[in-house]
């Protein structure tokens, strides 16, 4: 609900404003959409004993140091007495276009974590234990993002895994693989409609990549280092 109503507000700002952004871009230049999943993150910090450490959410506490590149700018860093624990990107994808988006989405979350954990590797951290890294990503739920697609690779076949694939199945695939190759601790595609303004309503693609998933191993996380 928080997504879609922050994305409404925007508009309207940019309407009483009297300039508005062509086509979707007028619902995301706010940069206000995924703060209610901010907020979840945050309230789970607090929840599981660590309602000291340092929850970083402005641009300037957001940097990482990378290896391929000077820094990386994150969406929420939460620290406690110097460590890094966790380290989370989160996403959103509104139609109508979905293709370009995808592929762009896909080597920047593959990108960001390869270079993340070479820092780590190379002590750009300090001798601490791995942090958790969280990627969540909210795709809107509709025919355009449901529907199956076809891929041309006149030389070598497509997975099965991605052949016809919806382009939310995609995303399913992606982070299921981005969890399995220990790219993230947990990566996370949740489908909402644009009626869920005022419902919430959303669904998971699969137990791995699930809301409850990531809120689970997110809390259980925290909960381990506020113990150490």
């Amino acid at each position: 609900m928080a997504f879609w109503g922050n994305r409404e507000k925007a508009k309207q700002k940019q309407i009483e404003a009297g300039v508005v952004d062509q086509g979707e871009r007028a619902g995301v230049t706010g940069g206000k959409n995924m703060d209610g999943f901010i907020a979840l993150v945050i309230d789970l910090v607090h929840a599981n004993g660590l309602g000291h450490a340092q929850i970083h959410r402005n641009k300037a506490a957001l940097t990482l140091p990378g290896y391929f590149r000077p820094t990386k700018l994150w969406d929420l860093l939460v620290m406690n007495e110097g460590r890094l624990v966790a380290a989370i990107e989160l996403k959103s994808q509104v139609g109508p276009s979905f293709g370009n988006n995808f592929n762009n989405r896909t080597e920047e979350a593959i990108g960001t974590a390869h270079d993340l954990w070479t820092a780590y590797r190379e002590g750009a951290f300090g001798k601490t234990p791995r942090p958790f890294v969280g990627w969540l990503m909210l795709v809107e739920d509709a025919p355009s993002s449901r529907s199956p697609v076809r891929d041309r690779s006149p030389h070598y076949p497509v997975f099965p895994e991605f052949q016809g694939a919806s382009y939310l199945k995609r995303y399913d695939v992606l982070c299921q693989r981005l969890v399995q190759e220990q790219l993230y601790t947990t990566a996370s595609i949740l489908a909402s409609p644009r009626s869920a303004a005022a419902t919430g309503e959303f669904a998971n693609l699969s137990d791995l990549t699930s809301l409850k998933t990531f809120v689970t191993s997110f809390a259980g996380y925290i909960a381990a280092e506020a113990a150490r």
